[in-house]
């Protein structure tokens, strides 16, 4: 057989640039990207294809130690991205030891599962201090390829892409050659405006908060999108609106304007604003935001 296709599971600590490698390889903005820790929140597939190969990349949640019920969901993505791949991309950067976090590593490897170690941020380092840093992970990765990029400046990508298909193994397409990624328009919408609440709003605000698409009505040339932002305590809720409302228009506005980037339509947003008390750690409600549990 001369068609490949295989899953390749993104790994890594968090802030290291696990989404923004998917979404340079994938050639779209599939996972949001900010400077916040914990930013990926979901497990988010994208699905790029060639004549003779299909990978579908996974971009998943940053390694930590659970606080509550949300982050615990979170890490239960990472367990599972641990036994359902074809390929390992473990994502890691020049200011990361090799030896900052071994629980993780030591898994992958006893997983058996070929790995491609992935050093980005290339852009910060010096040659010097990039050949003891690839040195060392290599030492951690025995045999497995170790890869410096940059993806926010696209540097050696195309090394990176070919050390994935080379891995890949024979098989026939898992999704149709015409599918980008596993997700929902809905889930994009909901997605575009966590992002902008993680960049406008600071300390404990980005992290209480969850975002809950009520409608999503297509026209002919618009996209109608009711809203709803969940947030712990009353307190929060007066914080994300602002004085005369000018803090949510500016959110909203921004997340608007990506959404017609997004979609490529017209889109009329409605947000609004609940206290959900506790939503963290309460099962039903994370299983209503789509975490798995």
């Amino acid at each position: 057989m001369n068609h490949r296709s295989g899953f390749v599971n993104i790994l890594g600590n968090p802030n290291v640039g696990k989404s923004t490698i998917m979404n340079a390889l994938v050639g779209e903005k599939l996972s949001i990207i900010t400077s916040k820790v914990q930013t990926t929140r979901h497990r988010i597939m994208g699905i790029v294809n060639g004549d003779d190969f299909q990978i579908v990349y996974s971009d998943t949640p940053g390694i930590l130690k659970p606080k509550y019920k949300l982050q615990e969901s979170m890490m239960s993505f990472v367990e599972i991205a641990l036994t359902d791949a074809d390929i390992i991309l473990y994502v890691t950067d020049v200011t990361e030891r090799s030896d900052r976090e071994r629980e993780y590593p030591d898994k992958i490897r006893e997983t058996g599962i070929p790995v491609i170690v992935a050093v980005n941020k290339i852009d910060l380092s010096n040659q010097s201090d990039l050949e003891l840093i690839t040195a060392s992970w290599e030492k951690s990765f025995p045999g497995s390829p170790v890869i410096p990029v940059s993806a926010l400046r696209r540097f050696n990508l195309d090394t990176l892409l070919n050390a994935i298909q080379s891995k890949l193994p024979p098989g026939e397409p898992y999704f149709p050659k015409d599918q980008l990624t596993d997700k929902h328009e809905r889930f994009f919408a909901s997605e575009i405006i966590r992002e902008k609440i993680l960049t406008n709003y600071q300390k404990e605000i980005p992290y209480s908060a969850e975002v809950e698409i009520e409608s999503f009505t297509e026209e002919e040339a618009l996209i109608r999108i009711r809203a709803l932002i969940h947030v712990i305590r009353e307190s929060q809720k007066g914080i994300v609106i602002g004085h005369k409302g000018e803090k949510l228009k500016k959110t909203g506005t921004e997340a608007r304007r990506d959404m017609e980037a997004f979609f490529g339509r017209k889109v009329f947003l409605e947000l609004y604003v609940k206290v959900s008390r506790d939503w963290r750690d309460k099962p039903r409600e994370l299983r209503r935001f789509g975490y798995r549990l």
